[in-house]
């Protein structure tokens, strides 16, 4: 264990004495319809898994509406990072630059996620024709009949040219779609719920997709530009584990049609679960033999879970959450080496792990082991 300490010492000094120098920024100008205007791309990137940011920083015109809209912080996440890591089918993170959606306004996004009216409710809301352009189904008096669409993610990715300038180079839509659709049937009542099976989910799903293009196409700035767009199944609001996105497609620069859907094969499970028992014995059975001796250490304890992160039917990530009570920092410290050991002992080396340890005063500490590391990375919170 004292190897593992020192080497994560030494990975701060080498940090420390290789930190990039973020004054190297690169001055470009940004290409738009209406105007040009001067950015900056920094220099340093972090992952090659990551895409490079212009700044100053612009925030989606939908900005904020997501935490409204998505069932979880989980799902919000995921929504998020896993819309880029769809971009990269088609986006290159080498060639492109990334910058929040900057073209579907807030509003239209709200008007986007309402149902269809009738006339008569049209007449009842003060609504004009135009403005009764909401996505999902028509209100047939039924509470039950679920609302499929549940957000709109926007996406921009931005392409240089060899004049310094940088202009859009491609947009990428990311439809968050209920799995399970929440209702009540009087105001401040009691919640019910409708599951909605995924075969009704995508076919619905798709079909919105084709309807939103049609849109984006109408507009001036998006005419012109590849058009990803990519389904989100959420999971409910007390799930513990992330939606996924399941599907893309793409519609070629000026096309108004979307090619050929893309399966996207990623999934998360809860470490222990039925499910994942099931479809991943042995990957189950690894994480509860880890589970078992964390629990040999502190006996009336009984509090591990994980959540694992497949791709393409293999375990790519798994996150460890440990809750526990110390009564002193030696105590964290001591725990926190045992359970390092563990992590090495149980888990093979082509997966990604990491162990966030905590008490009732916050975080204790953190264990970090990348794929094909042979000694974790671990802090030890002050």
């Amino acid at each position: 264990m004292k190897k593992t300490i020192m080497l994560a010492l030494s990975l701060v000094l080498l940090l420390s004495g290789c930190a990039p120098n973020f004054n190297k920024q690169e001055e470009v100008v940004q290409d738009k319809e209406d105007a040009k205007e001067k950015a900056i791309i920094p220099n340093y990137k972090i992952s090659d898994n990551y895409y490079q940011t212009i700044l100053p920083f612009k925030p989606s015109e939908s900005r904020g509406l997501v935490v409204n809209n998505i069932n979880s912080k989980y799902n919000i996440t995921e929504f998020e990072t896993g819309l880029m890591r769809v971009a990269q089918n088609t986006f290159d993170p080498d060639k492109y630059l990334f910058q929040e959606g900057q073209y579907i306004k807030s509003d239209v996004v709200s008007q986007w996620l309402n149902r269809k009216f009738t006339p008569e409710q049209l007449n009842e809301k003060g609504l004009k024709e135009d403005e009764n352009i909401g996505l999902n189904p028509l209100d047939n008096g039924n509470e039950e009949n679920p609302k499929y669409l549940a957000h709109i993610l926007e996406h921009n990715y931005l392409v240089k040219n060899d004049e310094g300038q940088v202009k859009l180079g491609g947009v990428v839509i990311g439809l968050g779609l209920n799995s399970v659709y929440y209702y009540q049937k009087v105001k401040f009542g009691a919640t019910y719920e409708t599951k909605i099976d995924h075969p009704e989910l995508e076919k619905e799903g798709k079909k919105i997709a084709e309807e939103v293009l049609n849109r984006l196409r109408k507009m001036d700035e998006l005419k012109d530009v590849p058009i990803t767009i990519a389904l989100f199944e959420q999971q409910s609001k007390t799930s513990v584990v992330p939606g996924t996105f399941f599907a893309y497609a793409n519609a070629a620069k000026g096309s108004s049609e979307l090619g050929g859907w893309e399966k996207v094969d990623e999934k998360y499970l809860q470490f222990p679960s039925t499910e994942a028992t099931e479809s991943h014995r042995d990957d189950v059975t690894s994480f509860l033999n880890f589970k078992q001796d964390v629990e040999k250490y502190f006996p009336n304890f009984n509090g591990v879970i994980g959540k694992a992160f497949y791709a393409r039917g293999q375990l790519q990530e798994l996150s460890i959450n440990i809750p526990i009570q110390f009564y002193g920092k030696a105590e964290a410290v001591g725990f926190t080496q045992y359970v390092t050991g563990l992590v090495i002992k149980y888990f093979p080396e082509y997966i990604s792990v990491q162990v966030s340890i905590s008490s009732v005063n916050g975080p204790e500490a953190l264990i970090v082991r990348k794929v094909d590391q042979n000694e974790p990375f671990v802090h030890i919170y002050q």
